[in-house]
């Protein structure tokens, strides 16, 4: 029976190890979010099953879980678009088909190359960046959390590769570094030439879009939308997920993955507008709330944006900005935001509304809570 090893650890030398050990015994790991409160770890917990746990203490068993099946590395937590947790299964084979695919789009060389790992590893993103350095004998720098003073004293000892997320990216010097994986929100704008933008999520195994390119091996279409048009982003390619922990396979026919983001195909380039279950409908008019935010963010009164909606009794929702000023003495006017939106997008992608806050609520990640907004 291979055993499901959840690690409770941070991320540091014990957890490389317990990793390593746990492989070794072709067992598959389950990293735990050490940051989630007691609720929302055991409703987790309670979801992927794991039968051992490993944390400081030691190693015991634990009731009530379940094996994986030959071959699974990674069982990687999710709560999707639902807020329901739930566990994402990656196999050996997925895990080393991203991490060459990776490498050889970067251009990695394990002579020269040094990764430096300093998102959660709890997140596929953080999580990748390990296992790709593992399977490719290339050296990795483990930070136990992220701080951008050690990052940046990374790449001054040596250090040519790290990935961040965008709001770790607005903190960090990162002109040091070979290359730059962002993922995990929208990307800000203006951003340098060794910053590569990634798309991908946990059923993907990490990024399998480079600045905008899928990865050799990786095929995207667009769903229920002719080619150029908006439809459903399809995936497929070696770097899928085998199955949910609970042996659900939302695959369609062919082995394609619809991953709910909504996006177009731009000749070869994928161009992502966002979640289909976040598209804001004002007037019968469909509004991304990712490209408004991209106009925000380039207004130097702004640090940060989100958009989503509120009911309207005559336009059905109508687009509602919330930011954080960059200067909380002159904040900017809805006026203000008007008018930058209306000089780049639609005129009904134009927010009837602003709210000015101190803080926007976010994951682990980066991203923003949108429903948590209100």
């Amino acid at each position: 029976m291979h055993q499901l090893v959840a690690l409770d650890l941070d991320p540091g030398t014990a957890f490389v190890d317990a990793l390593r050990r746990a492989w070794d015994d072709d067992d598959a790991v389950f990293p735990l979010d050490r940051r989630l409160p007691h609720a929302a770890r055991a409703r987790l917990v309670e979801a992927v099953g794991p039968t051992r746990l490993v944390d400081a203490t030691g190693e015991r068993h634990l009731p009530g879980g379940r094996p994986v099946e030959p071959g699974d590395a990674l069982v990687v937590g999710t709560s999707g678009t639902t807020g329901d947790p739930k566990g994402v299964v990656l196999t050996h084979d997925a895990i080393a088909a991203s991490a060459w695919a990776t490498s050889k789009r970067l251009g990695v060389d394990p002579a020269t190359d040094r990764w430096v790992a300093c998102l959660p590893f709890a997140h596929v993103g953080g999580l990748a960046v390990l296992t790709r350095a593992l399977v490719t004998g290339t050296p990795v720098e483990v930070h136990e959390r992220f701080e951008a003073a050690r990052v940046e004293d990374a790449a001054r000892r040596g250090a040519t590769l790290v990935s961040l997320v965008a709001t770790a990216l607005r903190q960090t010097d990162v002109s040091a570094y070979r290359a730059v994986l962002l993922g995990g929100a929208a990307p800000p704008s203006g951003l340098a030439a060794n910053v590569v933008t990634t798309y991908g999520m946990t059923e993907t195994g990490s990024g399998i879009v480079y600045d905008g390119l899928p990865l050799d091996g990786v095929e995207v279409r667009i769903g229920d939308g002719a080619l150029g048009g908006d439809g459903e982003v399809l995936v497929r390619g070696p770097t899928l997920f085998s199955a949910y922990r609970d042996g659900t396979r939302p695959f369609l026919d062919g082995g394609w993955f619809p991953t709910g983001d909504g996006g177009h195909l731009d000749g070869d380039r994928l161009v992502v507008q966002g979640r289909l279950a976040e598209v804001v409908v004002t007037g019968g008019e469909k509004v991304w709330p990712a490209a408004v935010e991209r106009v925000l963010l380039g207004l130097p009164s702004i640090a940060e944006a989100a958009v989503w909606k509120r009911p309207d009794p005559h336009w059905g929702e109508r687009v509602v900005a919330w930011v954080v000023a960059a200067d909380p003495d002159r904040p900017p006017s809805l006026g203000d935001v008007v008018e930058a939106v209306r000089a780049e997008l639609a005129p009904w992608a134009a927010p009837k509304e602003l709210e000015v806050c101190t803080s926007l609520p976010r994951t682990s990640t980066g991203k923003v809570q949108r429903r948590a907004l209100s």
